[in-house]
């Protein structure tokens, strides 16, 4: 893809006024850094700001401080307090929950766990995935694969005892709510949604209009700057009683009004009046709907195309990169659109996690800021999208995004290597804005993008027109996770991407694929505990590779078998399944598998007391280990065998081959297992009656485990 600028100026119109001062009263830069043109700039004030709400606030309050329904006899109810904000999306009931959190914070000290529960796509969210990460905000794992019934329990087990905020935004519904209230009393659950939570008891809704006119005015005067305002008050109460004072509306007309100085308020309002309305749009839904309007049609054509593109976004998180990519412009020319873009209120600027790892206050910060477009407008763009971008084309802007995403992975994974390792060296060649500064940077990068990461894999399944880009990003998310986070923290995310190679291998009967997956999910479903739905993987795995062939993956999927076996106890199945995976081995003149598979037979029949046999897989073993020069396997299997002989009550035959272990041992310069040896002598001449020569063994056992510490 060759990048291009987005052309057609700056986003924001050049005016001759000097444009307004910021909320902190900063007057906004006149000149850039490169020594390019000066662009004017929306004041967007950092933190937001808040108007009205006062007698909601009050409200609010005095609901947490009521008894409950639940509470008897003065006690506190078992479940925690749920408070509900409702309205129209764009009403500011978003703002007005945070605000609530905000004045609540200091009797909360286990802090504010936040999570959506609608999809940028307008669909519920996945109250499995949610509760993973909310889990995941408190510091406690899950197992990877676990059901969600078993999240939310775990999460209510994580809460409990806790003094904690939690706030559920966009709730679609109580069915996305319910499961994950705490049985915590002393936590808070604050929850925003357009309708009342049926179903949940003891829930009040704090129902939101319009602001009043001060409000209104007030939110107005902040982006405009107060002269506007001050000349023209009643034309100022018109356009909020026409943005049915509504937050949203107010926020992009007086943005729209801001980036204008020489425009009056009564020019905005005429601008308002004069977008058309569809017919069957309903009256609450007008405001909004004219004032995304008028912000949208003022944008230059290449920028409104790049605001609709980012409905395409995984996960709804937007950054310069995914921007570019969408667009086929420069990373460069996306971040500047993308903070004009907050600056008209059209996104939402979020909180860089972990500020200063990543750039944070550094030329390429621009680069690293993240945005999400508001819950309020995004099916507006999305009604856009639909009526502008060709399907040709949407395919065409995500397969750029998904092959930019492969490629910062490839980047990402790469610091993590050596720094003299050929990854490293690739990655030097790259574009600037394709490179991590440190393997910290990095990692930051992954876990601020992680979830959006994996939103993206999923869209790359979902398209079945993207050939190999979506296997190439499985691929390179697999990698760059393992790299930076290891396997055990990996893991839950690993679980979900060989779930969606299981889709894409299934969907076009790619049977070594199929293979791999189901071995990686079995084996993953092993360490959870859940060996039943382990051992119907490995089967279909074993399935799958036997129609290809692919000896290595069936090789695999026999001896997993066993080992599942192994942990059930199932002692029988288990030697069965080695020795399959066994004949396997001496077929492709593996020896070294086959002396290992010989001592894992030798270990089931000991553990299920067949004597005969164990001793005759151990003896193949030392023989094999023997045969391959590998001197350290053979004393180990010798001692083994040695075991087995103690066990089946021949003691003096035990002495004899333990000795003749610990010789080998010797020859293999292995002093660790050397000192084990000497220690299980002992113990055998112990109970063969002496005594002195057990002294002897095990002071000489003691001492090389002091000189070969672990």
């Amino acid at each position: 893809m060759t990048d291009q600028a987005v052309g057609g100026g700056p986003l924001l119109p050049e005016t001759g006024e000097a444009p307004a001062a910021t909320a902190s009263g900063r007057r906004a830069p006149q000149s850039r850094p490169d020594g390019a043109a000066a662009r004017p700039v929306v004041p967007a004030p950092a933190p937001p700001h808040f108007a009205g709400r006062r007698r909601e606030l009050k409200e609010l309050h005095a609901d947490i401080a009521r008894a409950g329904l639940d509470t008897l006899s003065g006690r506190k109810g078992a479940r925690s307090r749920v408070l509900l904000i409702a309205g129209r999306p764009g009403s500011g009931r978003t703002a007005l929950a945070e605000e609530l959190l905000r004045e609540l914070a200091d009797d909360h000290p286990d802090g504010v766990l936040r999570a959506t529960l609608t999809g940028p796509g307008g669909e519920p969210a996945d109250t499995g995935r949610t509760a993973r990460e909310l889990l995941a905000a408190l510091g406690a794992g899950a197992p990877p694969g676990a059901a969600e019934d078993e999240l939310t329990e775990q999460l209510r087990g994580a809460l409990a005892g806790r003094r904690a905020l939690l706030f559920l935004d966009d709730a679609p519904g109580a069915e996305q709510v319910e499961p994950l209230l705490p049985d915590a009393p002393d936590c808070l659950v604050v929850v925003v949604s357009q309708g009342p939570l049926t179903g949940i008891p003891d829930v009040r809704p704090c129902t939101l209009g319009g602001l009043d006119s001060a409000a209104g005015v007030e939110i107005l005067t902040r982006y405009a700057g107060p002269t506007r305002i001050t000349v023209d008050p009643r034309t100022a109460d018109s356009v909020v009683e026409d943005c049915g004072g509504q937050p949203a509306a107010l926020v992009l007309a007086g943005a729209w009004l801001a980036a204008r100085p020489m425009s009056s308020v009564a020019d905005l309002r005429q601008a308002l009046h004069a977008i058309p309305l569809p017919e069957d749009l309903p009256t609450g839904a007008r405001p909004l709907f004219r004032a995304f309007r008028l912000a949208h049609d003022a944008l230059p054509a290449p920028a409104a195309r790049i605001l609709r593109l980012l409905t395409l976004a995984p996960a709804g998180l937007v950054d310069a990169h995914l921007a570019s990519a969408l667009a086929g412009c420069s990373v460069a020319a996306a971040a500047t659109t993308l903070d004009d873009f907050a600056a008209l209120g059209l996104l939402r600027p979020l909180a860089a996690p972990e500020d200063g790892v990543a750039g944070a206050g550094t030329p390429d910060a621009a680069m690293h800021a993240r945005y999400r477009l508001p819950g309020c407008l995004a099916p507006l763009v999305r009604a856009l999208l639909r009526e502008h971008e060709r399907p040709a084309e949407l395919e065409l802007a995500r397969a750029r995004m998904l092959e930019r995403t492969v490629r910062l992975l490839q980047s990402c994974r790469a610091m993590g290597e050596p720094a003299d390792s050929p990854a490293r060296h690739k990655v030097a060649g790259l574009p600037r804005s394709l490179r991590f500064a440190s393997k910290n940077t990095a990692a930051h990068w992954l876990r601020s993008r992680r979830v959006a990461l994996l939103d993206a894999a999923a869209i790359a399944v979902a398209d079945g027109e993207l050939d190999t880009l979506d296997r190439r990003l499985m691929a390179a998310l697999t990698r760059t996770l393992l790299v930076h986070q290891g396997p055990e923290a990996a893991a839950p995310d690993l679980y979900a991407l060989h779930g969606l190679v299981l889709q894409v291998a299934e969907r076009r009967g790619l049977a070594r694929e199929r293979a791999a997956a189901l071995l990686n999910l079995a084996d993953l479903d092993g360490r959870a505990g859940r060996s039943a739905q382990a051992l119907t993987r490995y089967r279909s795995a074993l399935e799958a590779a036997r129609s290809v062939p692919d000896p290595v993956a069936t090789g695999r999927a026999l001896e997993s078998l066993g080992g599942t076996y192994t942990e059930l106890g199932d002692w029988q199945r288990a030697a069965d399944w080695y020795g399959r995976a066994l004949e396997l081995r001496l077929a492709r003149g593996e020896g070294a598998d086959a002396a290992r598979l010989y001592g894992r037979i030798g270990s089931a029949h000991t553990y299920a007391g067949r004597w005969g046999e164990a001793l005759t897989s151990w003896r193949a073993a030392a023989r094999t280990y023997r045969r391959l020069g590998e001197v350290s396997g053979q004393a180990r299997a010798t001692g083994e065998m040695a075991r087995v002989q103690e066990y089946a009550g021949r003691p003096e035959e035990a002495l004899r081959t333990c000795l003749e272990a610990l010789d080998v041992a010797r020859k293999a310069g292995d002093g660790r297992l050397e000192a084990a040896l000497q220690l299980r002598i002992a113990d055998t001449l112990d109970r063969l009656g002496d005594p002195a020569a057990a002294r002897l063994h095990r002071s000489v056992g003691e001492r090389l485990l002091d000189d070969y510490p672990e």
